[in-house]
């Protein structure tokens, strides 16, 4: 009976342990971004190093701001948190019937170089160079998938799948290119995270740094 309940504490251990690592951190606080109305997940990245948590990217408004920073500092396992974050940089918004009126100011005019004026077709094209040159790429549904939106939707996968231990995997994504580092209990649990991580929308490979634990 001692030697069950001395195992049942281990685990427990281990669990908090686990989930409290900057791998852990990184995906507990992406989660409950992604979880909350008033903070855009899709455009804020999370970032941890030895507990402390750095929030960079574009949100709409204070509030959200304000809401992503109180988020990160009440996840387990934080010390601190570091703000990057902006407040309405080069926004794109889209129509309903994918027509996309979007309006330049002159601060998107001097950071993109064009003098976009004119309504229709042409503003939509100028104003997404505008976008993708600030960092936020729009679709013609106004729909962006930056990198960070693809390394929360990823981790997000790993934690509601079964096979993966999600909070063991940390996941990297640059320009649309996913990597994955961490321990894995088998090769069947790597080839499934693989699987899982190419079948993410924008992404465009995945590249696999998992050690499989003897």
């Amino acid at each position: 009976m001692l030697q069950r309940c001395a195992a049942v504490l281990a685990a427990a251990i281990m669990t908090v342990a686990c989930a409290q690592t900057d791998a852990g951190i990184t995906t507990n606080v992406k989660t409950k971004l992604a979880a909350d109305d008033t903070v855009k997940a899709y455009k804020v990245d999370v970032d941890t190093r030895n507990g402390v948590v750095t929030l960079s990217g574009n949100v709409d408004s204070a509030a959200a701001k304000d809401q992503a920073i109180q988020i990160a500092r009440q996840t387990d396992g934080v010390r601190d948190v570091i703000d990057q974050l902006h407040v309405g940089e080069a926004a794109a918004t889209a129509g309903r019937d994918n027509d996309v009126d979007v309006d330049v100011d002159t601060n998107i005019d001097d950071r993109a170089g064009a003098a976009a004026r004119s309504a229709g077709a042409e503003i939509k094209e100028e104003s997404r160079e505008a976008a993708d040159k600030a960092g936020n790429v729009a679709d013609k549904a106004g729909a962006a998938i930056t990198d960070a939106a693809i390394t929360s939707a990823v981790k997000s996968k790993f934690l509601a799948d079964t096979t993966v231990k999600g909070l063991q995997i940390d996941v990297d994504t640059s320009n649309g290119m996913v990597t994955l580092n961490g321990n894995v209990s088998s090769r069947a649990e790597a080839d499934r995270a693989m699987t899982i991580a190419r079948n993410t929308d924008g992404v465009k490979s995945v590249h696999d740094n998992l050690k499989v634990a003897r």
